[in-house]
């Protein structure tokens, strides 16, 4: 009882084993986190289409939750820009610009995500995100990072537009600029607060968001940029902490929710799931992922119950967090109960925030989520691939986040039965000087032995490649150079057997039979024997026919057959 206690709520068995001295540490970093968690709070809210204030609610309640779940000790979790697109395509269009609404909406997607994630967890299914490949989550987080940019481009010069798929928002753009709509006074705040934020990166301990976001504050403020010039600002944000309430939403909307809190938790769980791994490897712990995957569900679930929307781990925070000394999840804690005092003590204190600077934050956030460098690697050793990045980033930045994430699983789908529709197939032979049996197309002097095809098939035997298999050994047969006894397939790539498959190896068997060919296996491991077992082909194949190696079906065909051979090279 006491290790199911530990494994599911972990926050409690750190604290169980809390140092003193990392109390200091914890702190410090929490105040630290705060200086980044506010403004990004805030950018990422508007960004996802819902009021600034619940960006601060969707930061308060998932890291508290994410600390007694959370098997991570300085992840820190909250409002992340790769999910405020595929929250602005379900919540916009929706909601028709009504805030209260939106934000049901918004928090009805995080509950969805959550128990998503929840059930997914006890379902050990952590392993899922694994199936999207890296050019595929390159060419979709390429394409949300095109689709948040755009989002955010027209706040940056100081002009609305209607929101309708990324290129025709390109194409809105372009039209406002050339009607003359870029407000110069935003677009100057907005502009020097991306660049101060882009020129401090480098600088890990310098938070360049926070001096950007200041400074933008206090010179809209002293110059009453707002009253003035046009220049949008936050306004003053309510006063109070988010309260637990149940997102109703009408029943109309619940296909285009449940789509939008399924995208989000494979989006969200694949780049928790990633920077948990690096982290614990860097700082020498380890984290279950099926523990991670009920921790982000958790703090989902907490968020859409008081009042926020779909948090997800952040790449830019936890640096932060680490660069500060966090040293476990209570540097996340000191972090929420921060931030819960300034709504408290100082709801007024970024009111003359522009929008513009907010806009800048989450483009600074979006470049650094386009994926180029390690594309063009991929270009040169493995080009289709690279075109399936493309055809992923295509999909969302013509479709959108929702479709986009449909791609994107669709294929992947198809590239894994691809892989395993046409796998590599080869007939081996002996190769002088080499051990073993080798394919005769890789090495051409290969001597073969008469009368015995060895056929080895490099993939799971299953549904969609069954009859392909029977081709090629039926091609192997008709291609040998002397008429063939028996047919041995070197059987150690295949992993598994499905029904289908099964019963097209019997038909084959029963071919060569006919043909007057034995068929035999060799290095078929025991799990798939077992297979054969449950479906009666082991029993009509018989126990005779299965060989532990190679080297001993061709002894025991040897033995068979009075064969002219030599195997002089074998060592």
């Amino acid at each position: 009882m006491a290790d199911a206690f530990a494994r599911w709520l972990p926050g409690f068995q750190v604290l169980r084993q809390y140092k003193a001295d990392w109390l200091f540490h914890d702190f410090v970093a929490g105040i630290v986190l705060t200086t980044m968690l506010v403004p990004v709070g805030i950018a990422y809210a508007v960004a996802s289409g819902v009021p600034g204030i619940y960006g601060l609610y969707a930061t308060i309640v998932p890291l508290l939750a994410y600390a007694v779940f959370g098997p991570s000790r300085i992840l820190v979790l909250g409002p992340d820009s790769s999910l405020a697109a595929i929250i602005l395509a379900t919540v916009l269009p929706l909601s028709g610009g009504d805030p209260p609404r939106a934000v049901a909406l918004a928090g009805a997607m995080a509950i969805v995500s959550g128990f998503v994630c929840i059930i997914a967890g006890f379902a050990r299914l952590g392993f899922i995100t694994e199936l999207l490949s890296k050019p595929i989550r390159y060419g979709y987080m390429n394409g949300i990072a095109l689709t948040v940019l755009l989002g955010q481009l027209p706040k940056l010069l100081g002009f609305s537009i209607e929101r309708s798929g990324p290129l025709r928002d390109l194409w809105a753009i372009g039209k406002g600029i050339l009607a003359g709509s870029i407000n110069w006074a935003a677009f100057a705040i907005g502009g020097g607060a991306l660049a101060c934020i882009l020129l401090l990166k480098r600088h890990k301990r310098v938070p360049g968001i926070l001096i950007a976001v200041l400074a933008a504050t206090v010179i809209a403020g002293m110059l009453q940029l707002a009253d003035r010039a046009g220049v949008s600002v936050l306004g003053p944000l309510p006063q109070g902490l988010p309260a637990f309430q149940i997102p109703l939403i009408d029943i109309a909307d619940l296909v285009p929710v449940l789509m939008g809190g399924f995208a989000v938790a494979m989006v969200s769980f694949a780049d928790t799931s990633v920077l948990s791994r690096v982290y614990a490897v860097r700082l020498g712990y380890r984290v279950d992922p099926n523990q991670e995957m009920v921790a982000l569900g958790a703090s989902n679930l907490a968020a859409g119950l008081f009042q926020g929307f779909p948090i997800s781990s952040s790449s830019s925070r936890t640096p932060v967090a680490e660069a500060a000394g966090a040293k476990t999840q209570l540097s996340g804690v000191v972090g929420a109960i921060a931030v819960a005092l300034l709504l408290l003590l100082a709801p007024n204190l970024l009111q003359n925030l522009p929008n513009a600077a907010l806009a800048a934050v989450v483009i600074s956030s979006a470049i650094g989520l386009f994926e180029f460098h390690d594309l063009k690697r991929i270009y040169r050793i493995q080009r289709w691939e690279f075109w399936l990045s493309i055809l992923c980033f295509v999909g969302v930045a013509v479709f959108g986040a929702i479709p986009g994430i449909g791609i994107a699983v669709a294929v992947a789908v198809i590239e894994f039965l691809w892989d395993g529709w046409r796998p590599h197939s080869a007939v081996l032979g002996r190769a002088a000087g080499v051990k073993g049996y080798h394919d005769i197309t890789r090495y051409p002097n290969t001597r073969r032995i008469p009368g015995l095809v060895l056929f080895r098939w490099d993939a799971p035997l299953f549904f969609a490649n069954a009859e392909l298999f029977k081709e090629r050994v039926s091609e192997a047969v008709a291609a040998s150079p002397t008429a063939v006894n028996w047919v041995v397939v070197a059987a150690e790539p295949v992993t598994d057997i499905d029904v289908t498959s099964s019963d097209s190896l019997a038909e084959l068997v029963d071919d060569l039979r006919a043909k007057g060919i034995t068929f035999r296996f060799a290095e078929l491991k025991d799990p798939v024997k077992d297979q054969l077992k449950r479906f009666g082909l082991f029993a009509e194949l018989g126990e005779a026919a299965f060989y532990p190696t190679v080297g001993s079906a061709v002894d025991g065909y040897l033995d068979r057959y009075a064969i002219d051979w030599k195997d002089d090279e074998e060592s």
